[in-house]
């Protein structure tokens, strides 16, 4: 691996990063924190970590702090490094904490920067900002952001960011790229990626409800996720995962038809939904998160209303069991 000014990691200290990560992934649910403003939309650091101390509480397998559901897009440089510090100390080293890194690659240098100075344990690389590029482009913007950093890092396809077999086989060959978080719910084109890479390489289903499609991509040998739905009802969350871990087809189905898939429905309504929804949802939950910042929005009296009483559902079906 380059030498470089944020401090060199060794390839064995990497892949027993990766090694602990896949670990961890098996045997929970990925965690994608809130980020806490105040109504006046200022950093509110205090309501932060009362907010990532709860999700502590429910022990999933990571920290992915700061990156889409976290308003990444929305945060300065130093709200950035204070956010993930604070991830870094609540974990306090129980809970791998990943921070997410983007935009164009020198910018994604410098966040990968004060994610080292935070005590993150790997990065998050976000899909580039705006332009459209071929697939030389995609493994070079990966590449230029790893030779610069110590941070093992995963690279997030979606969007603009669609790896093909090839390029995820060169990505692979990247000493400190461990792995791939798949936005695009494509199967064919994943399990090709899937195929064209080492057994080690780290993948899981980064879908925006991806309990929806959580069986589809277990098919194709990928069974770790993200859920938005721990940000705000981790107690959910864990339901499924264990139902799902336990081939427990029935309860799954339940939990698909009575929680998610009214939830997806709820989320679609409306642009951005995926994240303002999900922070109405940890507001309704009584937790200290406060509202979006532009240009996302808070979602309608109506739809809040209707998130309440499925989260109720939600919470009814957990007490059932």
């Amino acid at each position: 691996m380059t030498s470089t000014s944020s401090g060199d990691a060794s390839a064995q200290d990497v892949s027993r990063f990766a090694a602990r990560l896949g670990e961890r992934m098996d045997a929970g649910v990925l965690s994608f924190p809130l980020t806490s403003f105040t109504e006046a939309g200022e950093l509110d650091l205090a309501g932060l970590r009362t907010y990532l101390e709860g999700q502590a509480e429910a022990d999933p397998a990571a920290f992915f702090i700061a990156c889409g559901t976290g308003e990444f897009f929305s945060l300065t440089p130093d709200e950035y490094s204070c956010v993930v510090r604070t991830a870094v100390e609540v974990s306090d080293g129980r809970i791998p904490v990943l921070a997410g890194v983007g935009y164009g690659w020198a910018v994604a240098r410098q966040f990968a920067e004060r994610a080292v100075d935070a005590g993150a344990a790997a990065g998050l690389l976000m899909p580039h900002y705006l332009v459209k590029a071929p697939q030389d482009g995609l493994v070079e913007q990966v590449r230029k952001v790893a030779e610069h950093t110590s941070l093992p890092l995963i690279a997030y396809q979606r969007d603009y960011v669609r790896f093909s077999a090839e390029s995820a086989a060169r990505l692979a060959e990247i000493p400190t790229v461990v792995g791939i978080k798949d936005g695009h719910s494509d199967l064919d084109g994943l399990q090709r990626i899937k195929l064209s890479t080492p057994a080690d390489f780290l993948f899981f289903n980064g879908a925006a409800t991806a309990e929806m499609q959580a069986r589809a991509y277990s098919a194709i040998g990928i069974s770790p996720y993200s859920s938005a739905v721990h940000a705000f009802a981790p107690e959910i969350a864990k339901a499924f995962f264990a139902a799902l871990r336990a081939d427990e087809q029935e309860r799954v189905d339940e939990l698909l038809r009575e929680f998610y898939f009214p939830l997806v429905e709820l989320r679609d309504r409306e642009a951005g939904y995926a994240v303002s929804l999900v922070k109405a949802g940890a507001r309704l939950r009584g937790l200290p998160v406060g509202p979006v910042r532009a240009p996302l929005v808070d979602p309608s009296a109506t739809d809040i209303a209707d998130l309440d009483k499925l989260i109720k559902t939600g919470l009814a079906l957990v007490d059932q069991a």
